[in-house]
């Protein structure tokens, strides 16, 4: 009469034991992608920042080419006010596009492509450009993580009751396009 107590309590005890460690590891897994956003967060902050120095640094020299250097004003204003990883990498892929077209406007004033900030402002671009593409693919690996862990047998029967729901990936918006280095070397 004892034993069947004992097997359903030891059962009980493994379930248990289980869900801790499961919502343990849910638990870090949801950190972790917190951080990578956050690490995101602040390399695009760093393009965002970067991009009124460019403009102005342009102006001086292709001031006439004024609806240009206003739509990369715009586009970097939707970029500050984007949320979420889908609505910034909308919103990350405009600013990208628009700073391409500055970068092409820049072709055609010598005295620009020799001057010392620009090219400074170009380095740090790259250096930002490579740090957003290495931060991307880190929080990406960790979000593949944790909803593989969430919809895995038998997390998956517990996740949901533990608060876990999937995350978005921060995903190109037209991947063909934005695949494109940024045309900062001339």
């Amino acid at each position: 009469m004892l034993w069947p107590l004992v097997v359903a309590a030891a059962l009980a005890a493994v379930l248990v034991i289980y869900a801790i460690v499961l919502y343990n590891r849910l638990v870090r897994l949801r950190n972790t992608g917190d951080a990578a956003w956050a690490d995101i967060d602040v390399h695009l902050k760093k393009r965002r920042d970067l991009v009124p120095n460019l403009v102005e640094t342009v102006k001086g020299y292709a001031g006439h080419e004024r609806s240009l250097l206003e739509k990369v004003t715009a586009a970097r204003a939707q970029a500050l006010q984007a949320t979420g990883p889908a609505e910034t990498a909308r919103a990350e892929g405009g600013l990208a596009r628009t700073l391409k077209s500055l970068f092409a406007v820049a072709e055609s004033y010598p005295d620009l492509k020799a001057n010392r900030n620009f090219l400074e402002l170009q380095q740090q671009l790259r250096e930002i450009e490579d740090g957003i593409e290495a931060a991307r693919r880190y929080y990406n690996a960790v979000v593949r993580d944790l909803n593989t862990a969430i919809e895995q047998f038998p997390a998956n029967l517990l996740a949901g009751r533990l608060g876990f729901g999937r995350r978005e990936f921060f995903e190109l918006e037209a991947p063909a396009e934005e695949r494109k280095p940024v045309a900062v070397a001339f």
